[in-house]
């Protein structure tokens, strides 16, 4: 029967371990050798509020205690065994459990073992047989102090830490006040205190410098008002002002001052507003650094990377620039719908070698700026010139439905530019133009000087197509053809045999049919009535 009683209060016990959010009055345990005073304890404390754990001797006590670290220990005098005093002296010895409350519960009434438990670290007796309300009220008076005791040993640890940290704190102050004067004395950044009025209340030796003074004392002689005198702008100190009423505090403001020499320089500034506990503004504080040199790098860089951008804009398309600027490596795209143009100077090799170097580039800058001009009206992409042939495309690298038209009014402008260079420089030269559409691939190669080109079956026909045209006209595949039968006159040619095709039936360009006068909302058909430069 005992030890039936004894499972279910273990039973009970860690039924309350697995609930321990229910018990927030405290943690107990209680150590008697009867299970009868466990028991009505137990329960009686559970209801209560309170969380129990039970040992039946002192040695399984010990270990519970260890185990548990409980809020008070209800503790049996008279048990075999080790009796409750050698209980509560091994626990006050150790330092784990010394703190914890030990309320005795004995029939002992003699004044002797009263004292002896109170001299082994006991805080209360409870006479037996114990009273439930009275063990109640005994277990609740001694968790509130040591509740108590806890805070008040919590907050003179914390008081403990605050005086600690407060004399760190006062040393560190000392250390950074040396420190400061050293860095104030030493620093190559200008220091410098300022009244609202513009005058300096201190001043580095750094500050003196930069601003070509001997010293900080000749500095702060000279200066008596820092807007009049030292900022070029007139109204920039006020400017100033006006941001530290808002911000407080202002972080690499650059700004042109005089030196001593009348100079110009150039100031980057680090401004704070101290105020005083009343929030009216005392002084200014801030450092000054000469960036002079940076500035003039600055716009030097800028210079630089405009004639980098415009380089680049003429070797590559301007949205192909803009991505290879961001920094992406690979550039390479699939385009379904594009015209290609290649144009070739007809018995240019022979020309050649009748003419002087400086005169042949001449003539050929001549031929292509005005053909790069007609590509910039037409907004056609020029890809390369090799040699005496030209080349351009159309519908990329922004896709556009006219690009068949833009292609062949672009091959008709340029043989009428070719007829007026031959009226103005007294020549005979013969252009020969193929045109093909389809798909391409295009991207950017090569690494030290880029290259933006184009790929595929397209390119090929394109290349096929003037090479195997006839001088002085334009030849195009039936892919293009189908694309421009309804605006343009062609003449059909008899089938050719083209290198690397087989037979290919192809036509000639002639000149785009009428148009309707009225009819101009498209920007190509507005030129097709416009003659060319």
């Amino acid at each position: 029967m005992l030890n039936l009683n004894v499972n279910y209060l273990h039973d009970q016990e860690n039924s309350t371990e697995m609930n321990d959010e229910n018990y927030s009055k405290g943690v107990i345990v209680i150590v008697d050798d009867k299970p009868t005073n466990l028991g009505v304890l137990f329960d009686f404390l559970t209801d209560s509020g309170f969380k129990v754990l039970v040992a039946q001797d002192g040695e399984s006590a010990i270990q519970k205690v260890e185990y548990a670290h409980p809020d008070l220990i209800l503790l049996d005098v008279m048990m075999p065994g080790i009796d409750g005093f050698e209980t509560c002296r091994r626990l006050k010895a150790n330092p784990s459990t010394q703190d914890i409350p030990v309320i005795f519960m004995t029939a002992l009434s003699g004044t002797v073992d009263k004292v002896k438990g109170f001299n082994l670290g006991a805080v209360d007796f409870v006479t037996k047989p114990v009273q439930q309300e009275e063990v109640k009220a005994r277990v609740s008076t001694h968790l509130a102090l040591r509740n108590l005791q806890k805070k008040l040993q919590l907050q003179n640890e914390q008081l403990q830490q605050e005086i600690q940290e407060k004399q760190r704190a006062e040393q560190s102050l000392q250390q950074a006040e040396a420190k400061y004067r050293s860095i104030f004395e030493n620093a190559t950044e200008g220091i410098y205190q300022a009244t609202p009025d513009g005058r300096y209340i201190t001043a580095n030796p750094a500050l003196a410098k930069i601003y070509g003074y001997d010293s900080p004392d000749d500095l702060m002689t000279q200066v008596t008002n820092i807007t009049q005198q030292l900022y070029v702008e007139p109204m920039r100190r006020e400017d100033l002002a006006t941001f530290m009423q808002k911000y407080d505090t202002l972080a690499d403001m650059e700004s042109q001052v005089y030196r001593k020499d009348g100079s110009i320089i150039w100031i980057s500034e680090n401004i704070r507003a101290v105020r005083d506990s009343n929030g009216s503004l005392d002084y200014y504080e801030g450092s000054v650094s000469d960036v002079t040199e940076r500035r003039q790098a600055e716009v030097s860089l800028r210079l630089a990377r405009k004639k980098a951008e415009l380089l680049l804009l003429n070797v590559l398309p301007q949205a192909v620039a803009e991505r290879l600027k961001r920094s992406q490596r690979t550039i390479a795209e699939s385009f379904e719908e594009v015209t290609v143009l290649f144009a070739d100077l007809v018995d240019f090799t022979e020309y050649s070698t009748q003419t002087s170097p400086t005169e042949l580039v001449e003539i050929l800058n001549i031929i292509f700026s005005r053909f790069d001009r007609l590509a910039e009206q037409l907004d056609i992409e020029k890809i390369k010139t090799i040699g005496d042939a030209y080349m351009v495309v159309a519908g990329l690298p922004t896709a556009r439905p006219d690009h068949a038209q833009a292609i062949a009014q672009m091959a008709l402008d340029m043989q009428a530019a070719i007829a007026q260079l031959n009226t103005e420089l007294g020549e005979s030269f013969n252009l020969r133009v193929g045109i093909n559409s389809g798909p391409v691939v295009a991207g950017v190669i090569g690494i030290r000087r880029f290259s933006y080109d184009l790929w595929g079956d397209t390119v090929n026909t394109a290349s096929r197509m003037e090479s195997h045209g006839l001088p002085g006209c334009i030849q195009v595949s039936a892919a293009t053809y189908e694309r421009l039968k309804d605006e343009f006159v062609f003449e059909e040619r008899s089938p050719i045999q083209v290198k690397g095709k087989g037979e290919m039936t192809t036509y000639l360009l002639i000149g785009p049919k009428s148009l309707d006068p009225d009819d101009l909302s498209d920007p190509i058909k507005q030129h097709l009535i416009t003659e060319p430069e």
